[in-house]
């Protein structure tokens, strides 16, 4: 494809992972549910794992290091994301699993797409109150337990 449509399609698919979260911010307030095993799992509900190698995954923020590695195993065929994870990041920010030659086949990761909007959507999440999280409980009684 030209560059300019090739542009246009990964434009496309960011708007619309930008859109999937604005308009079902529930699905991501599980700690363990984070949008690349939302996506992988809705995916693999109709097609073969098989599918998999050939998907181009559209993301708002670079995959965590747990994600990065399941995509890694997943064997995926390239990953998109608006902005960098600087505390979590898998594929690049902290560590760059994607590229480690040790383990299964590497993939290639674009950041970059739409990146003010994703850190939008990011600062927006991070102000809201999450009623599903566990309420925390004190740590002022707790002790470090030095013996093995």
């Amino acid at each position: 494809l030209p560059a300019m449509e090739e542009d246009s399609r990964h434009a496309y698919f960011m708007k619309q992972a930008l859109l999937m979260k604005i308009k079902c911010p529930d699905l991501f307030h599980q700690g363990t549910k984070h949008a690349e095993f939302i996506a992988i799992e809705q995916m693999l509900q109709s097609h073969p794992k098989s599918l998999l190698r050939s998907t181009k995954l559209y993301v708002t923020v670079e995959p965590c290091v747990m994600c990065a590695s399941a995509l890694r195993q997943y064997r995926i065929q390239a990953v998109y994301f608006g902005c960098g994870n600087e505390r979590f990041g898998g594929t690049g920010s902290i560590l760059s699993l994607h590229t480690d030659f040790s383990i299964d086949p590497p993939y290639p990761v674009y950041g970059g797409l739409f990146s003010k909007e994703a850190v939008m959507l990011l600062r927006r999440f991070y102000i809201q109150e999450n009623e599903k999280a566990p309420k925390p409980r004190p740590k002022k009684s707790r002790e470090l337990n030095t013996r093995f």
